[in-house]
Parts: C-alpha cells; structure tokens; sequence
C-alpha cells in the first residue's frame, strides 16, 4: 500500500477530529470495558481460605519439626486441614516414604547374627491405626479423653497402618529382634496383643507395656528408661520407628530413627 493511499484512507478521521463541528462520540472507538464475574467479596473469601490454609501448613510442619511447645488439641481453625490432611493422600504419601526411608536403612545394614540387633516400634500411630476413633473426635479437636480411648482400645479392631505392616515385614525378615514399646497400660496387653496379630502384627520378641509406676512418668522418660534397660542387656538399637518426638528422643537412643507423621496429638 502506497503512503498516498495511506492518507486517502486516513483524511476523514484527521477531518472529523479537527473540525468545529459537533462530534458524533458514537463513530470514535470507545474504551475497552472488562466487567469480572466474580465479586469483591469472593475474592476476599478465597484470600482468607488460603491464608488459612498457609498458617495451618506452617503449624503442622512445626509440629513435625517439634518445633511446637505442648499442645493439647489442635488449632480450632485448623480441623478441616487436618482432616483433609490424615483423610487424603498426603498422610498416605507422607508414610510411605518414611517407611521407604527405614526399610532402604534396614537393608543396608548387617545384622550380626547375635540376637543384639533390635528394631524397636511403637504401637498407636506407628503400626496401628486409631483413624476410626478420631474419626469421631474431631482429628484431635477435641481433648483427649482417656476413658473413651481405652473403650476404642478394647475392641481390638485397629487396622493396621499398611507402610508400616511392609517395613515390620522386612525388618522381621532380616533377622532383628523386634521390641514393641508402647505407652499402653499392662492391663491391656492381652487386648493388644488380639489387636496385633488380627492386623497382621506377628514374631515379635518383646511386648514393653507401662506398669502401675510407669504411669506417672512421661512418655520420653518412660521410654528412655526401657531403651536403657535394653543397652545394659547389650542389645544394640539400630532402628526406632514412632509418630511421636517422645517415642524417639531421650537417652539411648537408636542410631536412626524414623518419625511418622500425627498432627492429631501430642505426648510429652
């Protein structure tokens, strides 16, 4: 197109623009309008919900980095995030790679063939299930009633958490022994026991349940104090799997140890 043609086309735009004439505003191209379905408040809504969201992430993570001072229940605005949480995959995935972890750990070790090598679990949360419990209780919203617990405990009919039933599995393959040290009272060992072996728990070596003193005591020096016992005996703990930082923490402590995840509750 030649520049001459270009003025032709263009002479009666610069005409009507310059001329004295009333303008016709209809025949000038108007400003473009962008209308947004969503309104203000909505916005706003999804603003705060992810906020939510982000505070509730960031509190779980300092719960698993224990991080957090004791705690009772989880956060009130939290309860939907946690049952989202431990209903959904990411609690699935979450144990599936820490029980991928321990048995990649368990398989590059040499069991001596002595008997002194030892794996020591926890039970709730760690090769049981109390899902169905708190289920009705909020995911921790609630605090934590004793009474109600032991009733769920006495059915025996905790599932278990299936990464864990595989890495149990393979370090009963291997040759460990396997000690179970759980904060249960005596009382209930027959019930636990049930429980175990109906979930697909078995060979175990040793069953450690509190005593009538131990009540009292905390669950890290309660648990310290059974490791203790173990060391004294010449066992040498190599692995220690629980979802609670007291399952793990204390003196004679394994030479790994592997937290599962539980934003549900705390035990000091």
């Amino acid at each position: 197109m030649t520049f001459t043609r270009v003025l032709f086309l263009l002479f009666p735009l610069f005409s009507l623009a310059f001329s004295h004439e009333n303008l016709d505003t209809h025949l000038l191209p108007r400003p473009l309008i962008i209308e947004y379905t969503d309104n203000v408040e909505t916005h706003l809504e999804e603003s705060k919900e992810e906020e939510v969201i982000l505070r509730c992430t960031s509190w779980r993570f300092s719960v698993e980095a224990n991080n957090q001072n004791p705690w009772k229940t989880i956060p009130e605005e939290c309860a939907e995030y946690v049952r989202d949480y431990i209903t959904g995959r990411g609690y699935s995935m979450d144990l599936q790679r820490v029980s991928k972890e321990a048995a990649d750990y368990a398989k590059s070790l040499e069991v001596a063939g002595d008997g002194k090598d030892v794996w020591i679990f926890d039970i709730d949360e760690t090769l049981l299930s109390n899902l169905p419990y708190y289920a009705h209780h909020g995911y921790g919203l609630e605090i934590f009633d004793p009474v109600e617990f032991d009733k769920w405990v006495d059915k025996a009919i905790a599932p278990p958490i299936e990464p864990s039933l595989e890495l149990y599995k393979e370090v009963v393959g291997r040759g460990f022994k396997v000690f179970l040290l759980t904060g249960r009272s005596e009382i209930r060992r027959k019930i636990t026991v049930e429980n175990l072996i109906n979930a697909g728990f078995r060979d175990w070596d040793e069953l450690i349940l509190r005593s009538a003193d131990d009540h009292v005591k905390l669950a890290t020096i309660f648990k310290s104090e059974k490791r203790g016992e173990m060391v004294k005996e010449g066992y040498r703990i190599l692995g220690n799997s629980g979802d609670q930082w007291s399952d793990l923490l204390g003196a004679s402590m394994s030479t790994r140890s592997f937290k599962l995840p539980n934003p549900m509750y705390y035990i000091p």
